[in-house]
């Protein structure tokens, strides 16, 4: 990427080749809030053309050994390895992220999901039975799909694309996958590898574009038999109503409102400061361990912790030593290594932090729908002009909490934040932290997606699950204690497809990943993945 005021102009990678679109859109450096890329404005006629070339692919992709497949992914891992620095730069830009998280987290996950799926792609088994007395034997055999559409979120961008793309593509399945419209940038660089990996044209193709336009298109194709998707609830429900006429086979992983129980016997020295990461960090496991890298991402992610209870016995310590900490993070220049957060993705995703029932704009596949299709409607000025009134409306959530009786303890609306000249248009926020907050308020309730979060005392043990549970999500829980017989009792009552006990995001990615209730349909690891991206099939010899 040429260091020049020249805006990065990106292209559809179709059929194995860079193709140019009829329209872009602008893509922002979220710490800056300056446009520096053009990103293509797909709809049907591209995702057509895509879906063409996958379908025409998949013939030779699928009749591949499995290890074939898994060295070609090998080899594109060691080659996104090889420029990692350039990934993480571009990351860093295009996401707002600290470049110390996308050097150490995002960009080494990226290479070890195709180096993770290229070696379990060799170690699966089929079941086998015998009937001896019918003189029979059956066994089970698995093919790939076909078509599968990806759609991958913009807080872990290659991260979660490759998370997808590599057991898709290993199960002997092609691929086209959007990725989200305002993160596109290491996925296009990642199709200048592709070739030289030994992928075969059409395997992968990755269309950018908004939801409403590219997105709608992929799901609603009827040669596009699976689709996997990470983002909110909300596109979900239009994702599964598209899908439904086509019976395709679904993987939604939604979002979360996260609960972290901390008991009178937890460890306070290790529970402060991973409660602290777990509420405003994107912090990431790099291989299947928890990475060291402790830095950024704002609570940008489903599994982060919005509402902390803590035993009322330690209420009182616990808040003042969380508080304490939380007011020394520093926010600021991601390029600056003593930054510990960066920014924000967008100004409608920073407005939308603190606004209650404002839904995210111009994200993955249809978020923001009808606001997008009105706005089609209106010129570029008017845009500007209806953005900068929402900019008024940005500490609704924090408005609110307070009007209902809550308190501010640190961050939005407390305390100053003092940012570079050259950031201070950029979408930065610092870390919130509301205490006395009830139960039913939309800050307990909603996910804000965003450096903030709760916390609320408890009593009893039987309390405390009550209250955890009472939210229509299901994603994950942290639980701290050092009773080992509470701990698992109190881990078996959690509706949550994850729970941490006495750490966070420690994780073996052969185990299953998902959430219960409205955050997700389905898991992804090793084997959940496989029986995903393959079909099944029982066959019965007679001898």
């Amino acid at each position: 990427m040429a260091q020049s005021k020249a805006l990065l102009v990106l292209e559809n990678f179709i059929a194995g080749k860079f193709v140019p679109c009829s329209s872009y859109i602008d893509s922002y450096n979220p710490s800056t809030g300056d446009v520096y890329c053009r990103v293509p404005d797909s709809g049907k006629e591209e995702v057509e053309a895509a879906v063409k070339a996958a379908k025409a692919a998949f013939p030779i992709w699928s009749s591949k050994s499995p290890l074939e497949r898994s060295q070609i992914l090998n080899k594109l891992a060691d080659l996104i390895e090889h420029d990692l620095e350039a990934f993480a730069q571009a990351e860093s830009k295009d996401q707002g992220k600290t470049i110390t998280f996308a050097r150490t987290v995002d960009i080494p996950r990226a290479v070890y999901n195709f180096r993770f799926f290229a070696s379990s792609i060799l170690h699966h088994t089929t079941e086998c039975t015998e009937m001896a007395t019918m003189g029979c034997v059956h066994y089970t055999s698995r093919a790939p799909v076909g078509v599968a559409g990806l759609i991958s979120p913009w807080n872990l961008p290659l991260y979660l694309l490759t998370w997808k793309i590599a057991p898709a593509i290993a199960c002997g399945n092609t691929v086209v996958a959007k990725p989200s419209e305002m993160t596109s940038v290491t996925a296009w660089m990642m199709c200048k590898l592709l070739e030289k990996a030994g992928v075969p044209h059409g395997v992968v193709n990755i269309v950018f574009g908004t939801g409403p336009k590219a997105g709608e298109a992929l799901v609603c194709h009827p040669d596009v038999l699976l689709i996997s998707f990470t983002g909110s609830t909300m596109t979900a429900q239009r994702i599964m109503e598209k899908s439904a006429p086509h019976c395709k086979r679904l993987s939604l992983e939604l979002g979360g409102k996260n609960p972290a129980i901390i008991f009178d016997d937890a460890d306070l020295s290790q529970c402060i400061p991973t409660t602290l990461r777990s509420s405003f960090y994107n912090q990431v496991p790099s291989i299947s361990v928890l990475c060291k890298a402790c830095l950024q991402q704002e609570g940008e992610i489903c599994l982060c912790t919005s509402r902390i209870f803590v035993q009322r016995g330690i209420y009182s310590e616990f808040l003042k030593k969380f508080v304490a900490e939380a007011k020394t993070w520093k926010v600021g220049n991601p390029s600056d290594p003593t930054v510990n957060m960066g920014a924000l993705i967008s100004k409608e995703h920073l407005e939308k932090v603190m606004l209650r029932g404002v839904y995210m704009i111009s994200s993955h596949l249809l978020e923001g729908y009808e606001r997008e299709r009105n706005q089609s409607m209106i010129s570029e000025q008017q845009k500007q002009i209806d953005s900068m009134s929402c900019v008024l409306k940005v500490r609704s959530y924090v408005k609110k909490a307070q009007a209902e009786g809550a308190r501010i303890l640190c961050g939005e609306g407390v305390d100053s934040l003092t940012l570079p000249p050259g950031n201070q248009k950029g979408y930065f926020m610092l870390p919130t932290v509301i205490a006395e907050v009830k139960d039913e308020s939309c800050c307990m309730q909603e996910e804000i997606f965003g450096p903030v979060t709760c916390v609320v005392a408890f009593d009893t043990e039987e309390e405390v699950i009550e209250r955890a549970n009472n939210v229509k999500y299901g994603l994950a829980a942290t639980v701290w204690s050092s009773n080992v017989g509470r701990v698992h009792r109190v881990a078996q009552k959690l509706q949550s497809g994850l729970v941490w006990t006495n750490c966070w995001l420690v994780r073996d990615l052969n185990l299953p990943f998902g959430g219960m209730k409205a955050s997700g349909v389905g898991r992804e690891g090793a084997k959940d993945s496989y029986e995903f991206f393959t079909e099944v099939k029982t066959i019965t010899i007679k001898h």
